[in-house]
């Protein structure tokens, strides 16, 4: 006879707890399969959107450059066009004025004479007649003489070489020794740095600013003038203060454009040109020129021109 074996109530009990464990381990696996599967599938639209991205950013990317290559090659070409039209309107007038000149010079020379010869002669309506003609010739003369010194900023300018621009103001004061002494201007001076410059042209600029602070003082007072220069970075700062009548803030960049006065020539004489030649010397070196100023409380003329660490 065979022998049955028979199963212990423990034995039993094993054999369950390890069914019901790897149940609950393909119910596991299933858990994690299905998270896996999801999380994949996660994974992949996100990477296709952020294909989808990347590709549009590329689309986006190129557009934008060529929108800036386009609208840089228009740009420079406008600047190319400025420029050649800057420089025919400067040899135009370089060569308009220089024409101009012994034409009305002549004219000039003959109403001088006539107001020399037929003074009192011909009535008083002749002589005021007379005095208009030469007083136009004369100021027609100042005009032209101003146009070719704002054509020859550009046209006739020296090479930028290190310029003391103390001497250069000296010389400038120099030109201005009569118009100093009429007026009993007191003027100021501090330490003027050496920069790379045209001299010529620090020259003109020192003594147009110079000049205007004698001329714009006003006729209760005797002009006080200073002039000075400091560091800002990459820049040396001048001044040209003065005490005189003030600009009113509406017409701070007005005064920079040619012909333009905001005085009439009875009140101060002069063609409205030297703060815009001013400006371009200022230009031509690199620097901004702008004034600070209130009515009545005298302005201050400023310009930069930059550092050069060889000038030290």
């Amino acid at each position: 006879m065979g022998t049955v074996t028979t199963l212990k109530p423990n034995g039993i009990d094993e054999l369950g707890r390890l069914r019901h464990q790897v149940a609950t381990l393909e119910q596991l696996f299933e858990v994690y399969e299905r998270t896996a599967i999801e999380q994949a599938s996660r994974l992949q639209r996100l990477l296709e959107e952020r294909k989808r991205a990347e590709n549009e950013l590329q689309k986006h990317k190129l557009h934008l450059e060529e929108l800036v290559a386009a609208r840089t090659a228009e740009l420079v070409l406008k600047a190319e066009e400025l420029a050649r039209s800057n420089e025919e309107l400067e040899r135009f007038a370089y060569v308009a004025s220089h024409d101009l000149q012994e034409p009305l010079r002549m004219v000039a020379s003959y109403t001088q004479l006539l107001a020399r010869r037929y003074k009192g002669k011909l009535g008083a309506d002749a002589d005021e007649f007379i005095g208009f003609a030469v007083d136009g010739a004369n100021r027609m003369q100042q005009l032209i003489q101003d146009l070719l010194s704002y054509s020859r900023v550009t046209t006739k300018g020296k090479a930028l070489t290190l310029t003391e621009s103390q001497a250069a103001c000296d010389n400038a004061l120099k030109n201005l020794g009569q118009a100093i002494r009429d007026s009993g201007a007191k003027l100021t001076l501090g330490t003027l740095p050496r920069v790379r410059a045209d001299a010529t042209q620090l020259t003109q600029l020192f003594q147009n600013m110079i000049g205007n602070a004698i001329k714009y003082c006003g006729n209760d007072r005797s002009p006080e003038i200073n002039v000075a220069a400091r560091e800002n970075g990459a820049d040396w700062v001048f001044s040209v203060q003065d005490n005189g009548i003030g600009i009113e803030p509406q017409y701070f960049e007005r005064i920079f454009q040619m012909f333009q006065r905001l005085h009439t020539r009875n009140e101060y004489s002069g063609t409205g040109i030297g703060l815009a030649i001013c400006r371009k010397i200022v230009e031509r070196h690199g620097g901004k020129v702008w004034v600070e100023s209130q009515p009545g409380h005298g302005s201050t003329f400023v310009f930069t021109i930059p550092r050069d660490e060889r000038g030290k």
